[in-house]
């Protein structure tokens, strides 16, 4: 649904929401009510996927890049995108253990890492047998990443925040370098990602979506 106000483009309803919360006097509203909204496309996703990945994707360029990210966040897996049955699977397993906790971020030296739960250490063992993860107050710290604001890889005209793994070496060669995260803002302290692949020819496609809070 869309509304058009006099001398302007159409609005659709993601939009005009979108304001709606960037208009609230209380942030910490604001974020947890953008929060549960990132939760509750991940739940549509499930039955309507190509839907629920539209209305992902249009919100995610209404973003903007965050402003002053820094320090430890909390993560939430919103939904996989890799193909119909391969995201059934991804979701079912995840569903049923989520090692991922969030992401942490040095703003100041534009670098960052993943935040596991210390259970992960064990699998990663079996995954990445060469790899060591590190310590995050008790739980585990891995994969770390390059970060600094450009335009997105699927989506030129929007300024991202990067997430690049491929720059640090002693991340695991096949799985994780090829990965690109990039996340913007949807008001402050909320944040949603679009996961990236690149490919042997060096573009990139989208293969899911988390979120950030801080």
């Amino acid at each position: 649904m869309t509304t058009t106000r006099a001398g302007t483009a159409p609005t659709s309803s993601i939009e005009e929401r979108v304001e709606a919360l960037r208009a609230l006097d209380d942030p910490g509203a604001a974020r947890d009510q953008a929060w549960a909204w990132f939760e509750q496309l991940g739940r549509e996703a499930h039955r309507d996927r190509s839907g629920a990945a539209a209305r992902l994707n249009e919100l995610f360029r209404l973003g903007v890049p965050p402003a002053g990210i820094d320090g430890r966040t909390e993560g939430i897996f919103v939904t996989p995108l890799i193909a119909p049955r391969v995201d059934a699977v991804v979701r079912a397993v995840s569903s049923a253990w989520m090692p991922w906790l969030g992401k942490r971020f040095d703003a100041a030296a534009g670098r960052g890492d993943n935040v596991l739960r210390s259970s992960a250490r064990l699998p990663s063992k079996l995954l990445w047998p060469l790899y060591s993860m590190g310590d995050a107050d008790g739980d585990a710290a891995a994969f770390e990443f390059e970060t600094g604001i450009e335009p997105g890889r699927v989506d030129p005209d929007r300024q991202v925040l990067k997430i690049d793994y491929s720059a640090i070496e002693r991340n695991p060669r096949l799985t994780i370098r090829p990965i690109r995260d990039e996340l913007v803002e949807i008001v402050p302290g909320a944040n949603l990602g679009k996961i990236l692949l690149r490919s042997r020819g060096g573009g990139h496609r989208l293969i899911g979506y988390f979120a950030l809070r801080s």
